[in-house]
Order: structure tokens, then sequence, then C-alpha cells
């Protein structure tokens, strides 16, 4: 069999020539992602163009990194325009890095709690009473109330070097926000506490936690708080986070005032009924509309903004089914809130 360029190939040379294996490219194939040229009706043989072992050659290259199946898609139905691919390769590089972020952060608990079968360590945190309220000012509203989730009904605090920072989540809504440390003694950690405890929190001029196995201890100059973190996992936030916050800039009055003046859709929504704001970006910036964009429960879009503080916000706005993304410079905090159907 012959074509333009050459003699077709079978499956068997395309796999030695590409890198792929037999198997893998019936998977591509039924994938709809690197379909043969030909196949014999009678024998069922997959048969293949010379141009077809350079494309076989790309997928296997981002198969070896790793790239999923969509962004296999997406690179080669752009792979004749460069700097749609390079944004293609430059999200998914982002993400690996990301991932060995993760990894480097959870080898490093796993030497922590190896080491803590011989003693458990405490860590302390310092920051600044007025650092520490404007971040739980900033995640507080994001915290569950669901018994049946306990870890989401309290506030994670992730100890690093150079940074306090809170979070909390409902599942349908994530807040973040960090304090810059006065001093750190201890290994990074992570703890979960408890929103009753962190309701009691007094304002101080400095606040301590130490955290040591199954205890925290709080001191807010000569008041002192004991409790117990929430034992659960509390979920990975990191990767809910968008490697860039924020696209377009706002300001906070201007949208929270159009927002509150707006009239809201009625939409059911998890069996219960909630007003939506559907939020739409364009050339003026974003705006509250009546048409598509994305949609989000008023209640919680003005919460978060009102957690955002005064100022500019960055909003990001990728689409009808991607989380709208608030983040607040100023206050070193992101929220996150889940789009709603309508």
């Amino acid at each position: 069999m012959e074509s333009s360029n050459g003699a077709v190939r079978t499956i068997g040379r395309v796999a030695r020539e590409s890198g792929l294996s037999v198997s893998a490219l019936r998977f591509y194939d039924a994938a709809g992602v690197l379909a043969p040229a030909s196949v014999d009706p009678a024998s069922g043989y997959r048969y293949y163009t010379p141009d077809q072992v350079a494309v076989a050659r790309l997928v296997a290259s981002l198969r070896r990194v790793r790239m999923p199946l969509a962004g296999i898609r997406e690179v080669l139905a752009h792979r004749h325009d460069p700097a749609a691919v390079d944004a293609v390769l430059d999200r998914h590089l982002r993400r690996l890095e990301q991932g060995l972020a993760d990894a480097r952060r959870e080898l490093s608990r796993a030497r922590s709690l190896v080491a803590q079968e011989v003693l458990v360590p405490s860590t302390t945190v310092t920051v600044r009473g007025a650092d520490l309220a404007g971040a739980l000012r900033a995640v507080r509203f994001a915290v569950g109330s669901d018994p049946q989730l306990p870890v989401l009904c309290g506030v994670l605090f992730d100890v690093a070097p150079d940074a306090l920072t809170l979070v909390a989540t409902d599942r349908y809504r994530l807040a973040t926000a960090s304090a810059p440390v006065v001093l750190v003694d201890g290994p990074p950690v992570e703890a979960v506490l408890p929103v009753e405890l962190v309701d009691e929190i007094p304002r101080a001029e400095t606040v301590s936690i130490v955290v040591t196995g199954d205890s925290v201890r709080v001191a807010a100059g000569e008041e002192i708080l004991r409790g117990e973190p929430i034992a659960e996992r509390f979920p990975d936030f990191r990767r809910l986070l968008p490697a860039d916050h924020g696209e377009t800039a706002v300001d906070a009055a201007a949208l929270r005032a159009a927002v509150a003046a707006s009239s809201a859709r009625r939409v059911c929504h998890d069996g219960a009924e909630h007003d939506v704001t559907v939020l739409a970006g364009g050339p003026d910036g974003v705006h509250v509309t009546d048409g598509p964009g994305v949609a989000v429960n008023r209640e919680f879009l003005l919460e978060a903004l009102d957690a955002g503080g005064d100022g500019q916000l960055l909003l990001t706005l990728d689409g009808p089914i991607t989380p709208l993304v608030i983040a607040a410079p100023a206050a070193r905090s992101v929220s996150l809130l889940m789009p709603v159907r309508t």
C-alpha cells in the first residue's frame, strides 16, 4: 500500500517508530485522538500514513509528561499555532510544578510523622493580632455547618515559615487568607480548629498559637484558650486555587452596590431555593447581567465581596461551569464560589 509520502505503516511499525505501544495506539483511536488512515474491513488491521507517525510521536511525548487526554486533544487541534500550543503546555507545566510542590509538602509531613513516633513536636506561630483578625474575617463566611462533615465546620490553620494561611469551605464556596508571621518555632503544620474556638480568639497586639499533636493552645495577650483540632484531614484546597488570580479589576464598593441593587433570579439548587446573580465580563469590566454569564448564589457573592474589603478586587470568570474567583490583594485573600446552573 502506497501514499504520496511513501508506504503506509501497520500499527506495529507505528508503535516502533513513535514510542507508543500498540495498546496505546488502539486507545487513542477509540478516544478519537489518533485514528488510523484506513482499516482493512476483512482483517481489521489498522494502517497509518507517514504523516501520522509525527503526530503519534507528539502524542507519545505528551503522554510521557502525563498530559491529560483533553490537553492532548487541544495540542493536536492547535499544533500549527505555536502560541496556542505554548499556552496549553504552560498550563500543564504549572500543574506539574504544583504537584511537585504538593509532593514535597507531603514528604515533609511524612518525615514529621516518623519523628512523632519518637517525640511529638510542637509548633508555635506568632502573628500580629490585627493580621489574624483580618484573615479570620476574610474566611469566616465560608465555614460549613453540616454535622455530617465535621472537618468543614472548622478553619484550617496552615503554618509555613513565612505565613499563616487560613482556609474555610462548605463545598459551595472556599475562602483563603494569609497573615505574615512574626515568629515560627517548629516544623510546618496544619491544624483544623473548631469554629467555636476560632470565634473566641480575642483581639490582642500579638497572638501565639501552639499546635502539639492533638492539642491547641492560643495565647492572646493575657487570655489563654485551649482546645483540640478536628482530627479529620482537610480537603486539599491548593488544587482548587487557580494558577493566576483574576483577570479583571473591579471596584469592590461599586460591584457590591450593583449586586445589591439588581433583581436576582430565583432557582432551586440542591433541594432549596436561592437567589442567584449572574456576572459577565466585557470590554468595560465585570457587570451584573440578565443574560449569559457566571451564575452564583447572591448571598454568597455579597458575603465574599464583604470579606474582600474595600478597594480593588480581581475577578476571574472563565465560563458558566467554572468557579468564580474573587481575589483581594489588599486583604491577601481569595474566595471561590461554585457556579449555579440556571
